[in-house]
Formats: C-alpha cells, structure tokens, sequence
C-alpha cells in the first residue's frame, strides 16, 4: 500500500470528496464537474490533479473535452487498513458493554 499516504491526503480536502463523490455517479466531462464549485474551473484541476496523483481519478481527453472517470482501487486499500482498526475498535466496544454490563447487574 505504497500509495495510501497520497490517498488520506488527497481525501482530507472536503471538495475533493465531493469530486470522489460526484464521480462514483459515473464519468463526467470536467466543466460540468466544476460547475457546483463556487470556484474556477482552474481551481477544480488542481483538486482533480491531487486526485490523480493519488490514483483515485484518471483523466481522458477526448476532442477538447477532459473526462473523469473514478479509479476505485486505491480507495479499497485505504478501506483494507481501516478495517484492521475496525476490529480492534469493536472489540474496545465489546469489552466496554461487557463492563457496563457487569456493573449493572451489581
């Protein structure tokens, strides 16, 4: 997973989540993904870009239009090593009914 660095990084950002989010509805033409920014079309591309380095959008051209398609690889390792932590975690959880429990019944 030498890439999950880039991908926690490129998901901090609250616009390119919504970018992720907009593109798991399917490829979209990249003027019409900007369009419900309140920010340039430059300023989307630098988001898609971040989003592309980390592997999470590719980028077609197709005539003068650029297309972006979701690459949805790099998010399920970035879901792999959280799910290590989602069973130490339920486990926490677990024990903490088990006490609470416990000390109802006292």
């Amino acid at each position: 997973m030498p890439n999950l660095n880039r991908v926690f990084a490129a998901l901090s950002d609250e616009t390119r989540r919504a970018i992720v989010a907009r593109l798991s509805l399917g490829e979209t033409p990249l003027s019409d993904l900007a369009e419900p920014f309140d920010m340039s079309l430059t300023a989307v591309s630098k988001h898609v870009r971040v989003l592309s380095d980390a592997g999470l959008v590719s980028v077609r051209k197709r005539g003068r239009t650029r297309y972006c398609h979701l690459e949805a690889a790099p998010m399920k390792d970035a879901v792999d090593w959280l799910d290590n932590y989602r069973a130490f975690w339920e486990g926490q959880l677990d024990s903490l009914a088990r006490y609470l429990n416990e000390e109802e019944l006292k």
